[in-house]
């Protein structure tokens, strides 16, 4: 507007002059002054038309702006969300581990205890069957054994006073040898049915 005012008052001034070269002067500064008048116009609707955009674009930088920050604050908040996720995964892995080795441990523990209780089995199977083999022998040997008793014993029954007489006789001792080598024989028939370990 300044400006406006300036060229108005030089085109005034030059036209102030009464001559006819001074009328198509002043004409001709009208013309430029009407013309810089819209110029002006132009170049006023054109600043305020860029300030508008100004405006709008500052605005849009603003709302933009305000966008951008919402925006970091959700990947801000995805991190966090992110990294309590990873951290809750990882801790529920250490417990699964944890509880996994405790397993493992009782397992194996078991698989001792089993190993041991399985080898003690078969150690008393063992031993089951030897007692088996050894109580079947013993039975054997003590049939045997009553037997030979019952033999002596029937034998003893079946001696007379003569015989009695005849083995404690002292000169000849013919029947004391005999009964010696009875006895000794009945001895080794009970000897030979003794159990051994």
């Amino acid at each position: 507007m300044r400006d406006l005012a300036i060229v108005v008052f030089v085109a005034l001034a030059i036209g102030l002059p009464g001559s006819a070269h001074a009328q198509s002067e002043t004409d001709r500064l009208r013309e430029a002054l009407r013309s810089a008048t819209t110029q002006l116009r132009s170049s006023e609707d054109q600043r305020a038309a860029l300030q508008a955009k100004q405006a709008e674009g500052e605005r849009e930088r603003e709302r933009l702006q305000k966008q951008s920050d919402g925006f970091k604050a959700q990947v801000k908040d995805a991190e966090q969300a992110y990294q309590q996720a990873v951290d809750e995964f990882n801790q529920r892995l250490a417990e699964r581990d944890a509880t996994l080795e405790k397993w493992k441990s009782a397992y194996e523990e078991a698989a001792t205890v089993a190993r041991t209780k399985d080898a003690e089995r078969a150690k008393f199977e063992g031993d089951a069957t030897a007692f088996k083999a050894s109580t079947k022998a013993c039975e054997a040997k003590n049939l045997r054994l009553t037997k030979a008793s019952e033999e002596m014993l029937a034998r003893f029954k079946a001696m007379d006073l003569g015989e009695f007489l005849a083995a404690h006789e002292p000169m000849v001792g013919i029947k004391r040898v005999e009964l010696q080598n009875l006895l000794q024989d009945y001895r080794d028939k009970i000897l030979d049915q003794k159990a051994k370990p």
